[in-house]
């Protein structure tokens, strides 16, 4: 009865047990970063770095920092890879790549990522294309509202201002 399920490599556990936190901190390390200036750049405390470093080393079975440093640019170098999909690899010499029959313009999906495109955010998502005339005008009618409270406060902190100032 042997076993279908394949058990992690000790590395595999390393790797998934350092949390995010220990591996921005560990990041740095790679680049010869001190514990001041990791956490300068992490925005956290220097004893917080150290705390975390030293998690890090544990998990790592290291005895330094130089060591967890190479041990994790190891596992990073082998588990921290970005997935591709197999359609944008390139075809071996020896293989034919499959051909797609149907490819009319109303059968392909089509995918938009706000954030992949320059100056793409969420606020822009208000003025798609399928919003409706009332939805339009719904939204046109809240920036307006918006503008208004915005101009009322401004000329509120104006006149505040006046009174203060003339005495």
């Amino acid at each position: 009865m042997g076993d279908s399920v394949s058990q992690p490599s000790l590395d595999e556990v390393r790797w998934t047990r350092l949390t995010e936190k220990q591996r921005a901190c560990l990041d740095l390390l790679l680049v010869r970063q001190t514990s001041k200036q990791i956490a300068r750049r992490l925005g956290i405390s220097k004893p917080t770095v150290d705390q975390r470093l030293t998690a890090a080393r544990g998990i790592l079975g290291a005895t330094n920092r130089d060591e967890a440093a190479v041990l994790y640019a190891r596992l990073k170098q082998t588990y921290d890879r970005i997935p591709y999909d197999p359609v944008q690899l390139p075809y071996p010499a020896n293989e034919v790549p499959p051909v797609v029959s149907d490819t009319k313009p109303g059968n392909v999906m089509v995918l938009e990522d706000s954030a992949a495109t320059p100056g793409g955010s969420t606020s822009r998502n208000c003025w798609r294309h399928d919003h409706d005339l009332k939805a339009r005008i719904l939204i046109m009618a809240a920036m307006l509202v918006v503008a208004v409270i915005l101009i009322l406060a401004g000329l509120g902190i104006a006149q505040a201002l006046t009174r203060l100032v003339s005495g």
